[in-house]
């Protein structure tokens, strides 16, 4: 089914487009999504901003205030309920914090498809936001996908973890990678303002390789190396999960992934991290284990207000909530070797 284009009022509307923050699938989201706007409405002459989202303490979606556009996106973040949310797209199944947003998300997306203007999606199946946008793009709104059939094939492949071995994702090796890391540590608004306009008019593998965005990573190259060292010192496998507590010193730079490469027969890792501004607890699925799945992260995550995906989620506690944190990370692990 093609969905009919309705032109918005306005000639030159300012589209908002709030998508999840340091985050490399946030990112191609916003590109993808802006790619399919101009593609719906080629002559509006739409002007752009874009505001990365965070998950932390206290935080609990897209405030109200940001969206302030005449046309207001969400992608790969949680619902707003908010009457100004024009477009939705996202993939976790943590996406709605209460049933009365579900609700709202199906009446609008059910409205939207009866009428032939549908405009929320959210489909926990898929692997990525950027690829259930261009899927979208294409099925319903013939968008040609093409030109940014590497950015679908990385968004797709980083945000499930679908790398052959642990190895590739935390030696970083590809210019993909590192600019992966680049958006972790810098993609802020203005990252975003500057990135998603480059990442439309040239291929990602241009874009990865940029002199600009080479130098960026240096340091944060650098400070990676440091946190896998750190990692090895202060892993221990407790069962089928390796547990990693890092919350003694402040940490800003920490990737994802090295607990698999140094205990490749587990199945969970939990790690808590303490930063300037929040202490983070990540727990994780070996993608590469060799035992079954038993449990449900994004369901364990969000009885803590937390979220994510069955394979992998999060939880954020004030930088203070030190002891507290510790305390979860414990209970979690003991859940996980159930």
């Amino acid at each position: 089914m093609c969905y009919c284009a309705r032109v918005p009022a306005i000639s030159t509307p300012r589209v908002v487009v709030a998508t999840h923050g340091h985050c490399f699938d946030g990112l191609c989201s916003a590109v993808m999504f802006t790619r399919l706007y101009r593609h719906i409405f080629p002559g509006d002459n739409a002007v752009f901003g874009y505001h990365g989202a965070g998950y932390g303490p206290g935080q609990n979606g897209v405030e109200p205030k940001i969206l302030a556009g005449d046309v207001n996106a969400i992608l790969d973040f949680r619902f707003s309920a908010d009457p100004k949310l024009t477009w939705y797209f996202d993939h976790h199944v943590s996406a709605f914090s209460t049933p009365q947003d579900r609700a709202v998300y199906e009446r609008e997306a059910a409205e939207g498809e009866a009428r032939g203007q549908r405009r929320m999606y959210h489909d926990g199946a898929y692997t990525s936001a950027t690829k259930l946008i261009a899927d979208v793009g294409r099925e319903h709104f013939g968008l040609d996908v093409a030109p940014s059939s590497e950015l679908i094939h990385w968004a797709d492949m980083i945000d499930s973890a679908a790398f052959p071995d642990a190895k590739m994702a935390v030696d970083r090796a590809d210019p993909e990678l590192q600019l992966m890391t680049v958006i972790e540590q810098l993609g802020d608004d203005a990252f975003l303002a500057k990135m998603v306009p480059r990442l439309i008019d040239r291929p990602l593998s241009e874009v990865a390789r940029s002199e600009d965005l080479a130098e960026a990573y240096v340091p944060l190259g650098k400070a990676h190396v440091g946190f896998v060292r750190l990692v090895e010192r202060r892993a221990k496998l407790v069962g089928v999960v390796v547990v990693v507590d890092l919350s003694d010193q402040a940490i800003e730079v920490a990737g994802k992934f090295v607990t698999y490469a140094l205990f490749p027969q587990s199945t969970y890792s939990v790690m808590i991290t303490r930063s300037q501004s929040k202490c983070k607890i990540c727990v994780g699925y070996n993608p590469w284990s060799p035992s079954p799945r038993k449990h449900n992260i994004a369901a364990i995550c969000e009885r803590y207000g937390g979220g994510g995906h069955p394979v992998v989620g999060a939880i954020s506690l004030a930088a203070d909530r030190v002891e507290e944190a510790r305390a979860l990370t414990r209970s979690i692990a003991e859940e996980l070797n159930t």
